[in-house]
């Protein structure tokens, strides 16, 4: 059975590993390993911003966590806490989109609807505090995940995470 909680600071090291695990073992059709070393380094990871705020959260199966994901009323758009690029400014829910930020399952646990439990949870949320859109920077693996839910493409970015070498991104945007 599957349960959904808020993170917490004492999560914090269980989650880069489920984040590393995530990545390394789900991105490998989409991403090369260079790649998914380059992004681990920051533009993957825990935000403790998101723990703080009270919109990230973890799923549980028998007490053990299996998968991660959150929403911000804060400017950045992704990225952990080793991101140099951080905006911790306010949206506003009248002209901004909510955030989607940092979803992650745990290999061994993919594709048994824990991405739509979280992201269901935070459009429920971030539509509570106003916001009438979302939108996410989403990682290729994340893409069809998110296309099934409604979020459609608004463009294609190139990340630098690494001295010469990039990843992909794509922008996505859905009413909620």
């Amino acid at each position: 059975m599957l349960s959904l909680r808020p993170a917490t600071f004492e999560d914090r090291e269980v989650l880069r590993d489920l984040i590393a695990r995530s990545a390394r073992q789900l991105s490998r059709a989409d991403y090369r390993p260079e790649q998914v070393e380059g992004a681990l380094r920051g533009a993957f990871g825990v935000d403790s911003q998101l723990i703080h705020d009270g919109t990230y959260f973890v799923a549980e199966e028998d007490g053990r966590i299996v998968g991660c994901g959150g929403w911000s009323y804060r400017r950045t758009l992704f990225g952990g806490d080793s991101r140099a690029e951080r905006d911790v400014g306010l949206l506003d829910p009248r002209t901004d989109a909510a955030k989607i930020r940092a979803f992650f399952v745990d290999p061994a646990h993919a594709r048994r609807g824990i991405g739509t439990l979280l992201l269901d949870k935070c459009e429920s949320e971030a539509r509570a505090r106003g916001f009438g859109h979302a939108e996410m920077m989403a990682t290729l693996p994340g893409v069809r995940l998110y296309a099934a839910r409604g979020y459609v493409e608004t463009g294609r970015v190139s990340y630098e995470v690494a001295p010469g070498v990039a990843i992909e991104f794509v922008p996505m945007r859905k009413p909620i």
